[in-house]
């Protein structure tokens, strides 16, 4: 009998013994005394089995002769039933103990085959791994990993056939085994049955919903490998119909394969076969015929690509070899994949962006440029190049005065606004890549306006990633840098210009006040005074942007409020809100109420400024809950200055705090903070009492006291 019938057997026999055991515990008496029978008949059939394995059938079949001692008999068979269901649970629990205890053995023996098979696996042993796995599975035959193991070893021997038989064999043992479909996935891709491949990574989902990227970034990998295969089989078309393009890339390539040429040589087959390569067909024959080694590990080419050579025929070299990978490379992501894969080029690519050789410059960016047009392109390149020095290098190519600088911060913009290749720059932002922009920002006036402009943007579109946010957020450098640069921003003559640049400074700082840090603390002061001196703007969007940063600031710097109210910015607050605008009356209400809890000159300069709470009353009936929630928080705290609730009696301020107080809104801290102004609103002034309670307010208050417990 072979392994998977033993297997099967085992599986069967399991399945048969927990069915006899329920129906033993039945309240079904029927199924209780069919069990019985079974369990007798099994025991029978464990019993007779001897060391050979041959088995002794007994025939239990005993007629009764006597039917009048029916109920004797019964009884007797009941209780013999009762016996036999003891010793059968007996036995199996001793069955159970002794089938543990051995499978324990089996499967440490085949875990610690399994490791020596990934050890094997690891350097590329993959005979040997198939070997240790294969052992492993003689020793523990349900144990689903090690199917899985060596199914993916099986693929790197393109045994494709057997790794789905694997694959299926480890469903059979784990029916939720998502490598089992990844690996019977790649087996497929490896025939290039496409849509099975597909059919296997969709799969996924219906194991865990969560590998939805996952499951993407294999059908994306699946429809590649079908495009390639399609334009290799179009370009063997082309080749065998002798098509005038396709013969000369085959024949370029034969020529430029022969070693220790002249440079010169090299140069001009290189451009000869630049010229040919016109569409995917070309790209793909290139391909197909190791042109990116018989270029890319050619020593004569790799010498010219040293950037310290100086040597007209090496840079005409060089310049000819980064034009024709652009060309083979666009818009051709197989091909792009394999121009990474040669590391000898890859590594030189930071050293010809930094080339002092503007020629070579320009063309290594628009090989670059190359990659940065899709998704999978970008994310080639940022693993094969150290990203921050990427980073740097575009940077101070960003300051050319030529066209070298706007391929670069086209390059730039691609690279800041993808969310995978921000995740590149994360470890160490702050001290590797964020210098680069604060000296920019610190050297202005040294560089073109419009590019100032540009890195500003950049800087903002990399910290809508959490993680560079809070890093740039906590560099000191970075915040003297921007008040540095907003300092510069006030020497402005031309009005247009200086809300130009104000505008975009402010927006970088006021997602870096996002987050809360000891470094906003400490400059709190200085920041706040900048964003003071610009209050009187008319200009919307600074304006806007000024008060929130304020609004972020003040609650961290307790000093920065008191020199703040000390400046008049109550004042300038409540011509603010006058003004409206639903953004900018958001931060407004907000730093009201940080600055009426903190100092007490604030709550005079409110009541002084703001006659009977106007503004802030015609603030309650905003839509906005933050706006909401902030004013009658403001208001609350006004209440407890004397005279405050007492100029109001004429208002309906306690219908509206009724009505917030007893609303639904998703904010608890809008009920909240209208219950506690309502509370402190009638302490003050108990005419308010008789109102509240017609209008059922005690009620209403005793319904918030659950929003009251972190008060």
């Amino acid at each position: 009998m072979s392994t998977d019938e033993n297997l099967q057997n085992f599986i069967n026999n399991v399945d048969e013994i927990t069915d006899i055991i329920q129906d033993l515990n039945s309240l079904d008496e029927s199924r209780q005394h069919e069990a019985f029978l079974k369990a007798d008949k099994k025991l029978a059939l464990l019993k007779s089995k001897d060391g050979d394995g041959i088995r002794t059938k007994t025939n239990r079949t005993v007629i009764n002769a006597s039917p009048e001692g029916m109920c004797g008999s019964a009884h007797h068979a009941n209780k013999d039933s009762i016996q036999m269901q003891e010793n059968f649970l007996e036995h199996l629990e001793k069955d159970a103990k002794e089938r543990a205890e051995r499978r324990k053995e089996k499967k440490a023996m085949a875990n610690a085959l399994k490791e020596l098979g990934n050890e094997a696996f690891s350097k590329g042993d993959y005979e040997t791994a198939v070997k240790c796995y294969s052992e492993g599975m003689e020793k523990l035959r349900d144990m689903h990993v090690l199917y899985t193991n060596r199914a993916q070893a099986y693929i790197k021997l393109e045994k494709y056939e057997d790794a789905i038989t694997d694959c299926q064999w480890a469903l059979k043992c784990n029916e939720k085994c998502a490598k089992a479909y990844v690996h019977m996935g790649k087996a497929y891709l490896g025939l290039k049955e496409y849509s099975e491949a597909r059919k296997c990574y969709l799969k996924l989902l219906n194991i865990d919903q969560n590998l939805e990227k996952l499951v993407k970034d294999y059908i994306n990998e699946t429809d590649l490998n079908e495009a390639n295969f399609k334009q290799e089989q179009d370009a063997l078309e082309e080749l065998r119909v002798a098509r005038e393009d396709a013969v000369s890339v085959t024949q370029l390539l034969q020529k430029l394969s022969k070693a220790d040429q002249i440079p010169l040589y090299y140069s001009g087959g290189i451009r000869l076969l630049t010229e040919v390569v016109k569409d995917c067909t070309e790209q793909t024959l290139f391909r197909m015929n190791g042109g990116f080694s018989i270029i890319g590990e050619n020593k004569i080419i790799l010498r010219s690509l040293d950037a310290a050579q100086a040597d007209a025929v090496q840079i005409d070299l060089c310049e000819s070899s980064l034009n024709l990978w652009k060309t083979v490379c666009c818009g051709n992501e197989e091909n792009q994949r394999l121009f990474i894969s040669h590391t000898s080029v890859g590594e030189k690519i930071p050293s010809l962006l930094s080339c002092q050789v503007p020629e070579i410059q320009s063309k290594t960016l628009a090989l670059i440029g190359v990659f940065f047009v899709s998704d999978y392109g970008r994310s080639l390149l940022m693993q094969s190049i150290n990203p921050h020095r990427l980073l740097q290098i575009l940077l101070e190519c960003v300051r050319l005065s030529d066209g070298r600088a706007s391929a670069a911060m086209e390059i730039l913009q691609s690279l800041s606004q993808d969310e995978k290749v921000k995740t590149c720059f994360r470890t160490n932002f702050s001290s590797a890549s964020l210098p680069s922009f604060t000296h920019i920002l610190r050297s202005s006036n040294m560089v073109s306006r419009e590019v100032v402009l540009q890195c500003i943007g950049l800087l903002g579109h990399l910290i809508e990633d959490v993680n560079i946010r809070s890093q740039a957020s906590e560099s000191p450098e970075c915040w003297d840098a921007c008040i540095i640069f907003l300092e510069e921003c006030s020497l402005l003559v031309a009005e247009d210009e200086k809300s130009q640049f104000l505008s975009a400074i402010l927006g970088l700082m006021l997602n870096l006040s996002l987050e809360m840090n000891s470094t906003i603390q400490e400059r709190g002061i200085a920041i706040s005074n900048k964003c003071l001196n610009i209050l009187n703007t008319k200009d919307g969007p600074v304006l806007t942007r000024c008060v929130g940063i304020l609004s972020r600031v003040l609650p961290q710097c307790t000093a920065a409020v008191e020199q703040a109210v000390q400046r008049g910015i109550i004042k300038k607050l409540v011509k603010v809100l006058k003004a409206g605008g639903k953004r900018t009356s958001v931060f407004a209400a907000k730093v009201l109420a940080v600055c009426t809890k903190v100092d007490s000159v604030a709550k005079k300069d409110l009541m002084k400024y703001d006659k009977q709470f106007g503004t802030l009353l015609s603030l309650l009936h905003s839509e906005d809950e933050t706006i909401v929630g902030n004013t009658a928080l403001c208001l609350g705290i006004c209440f407890e200055f004397p005279g405050a609730a007492s100029s109001l009696l004429q208002s309906d301020i306690l219908k509206l705090l009724l009505t917030h107080a007893a609303g639904d809104a998703q904010r608890t801290t809008v009920q909240q903070n209208a219950a506690i102004a309502l509370g402190k609103l009638c302490t003050a002034e108990p005419r308010y009492m008789t109102q509240l309670r017609q209008l059922n307010g005690i009620e209403i208050l005793h319904s918030c006291m659950k929003y009251m417990k972190s008060f």
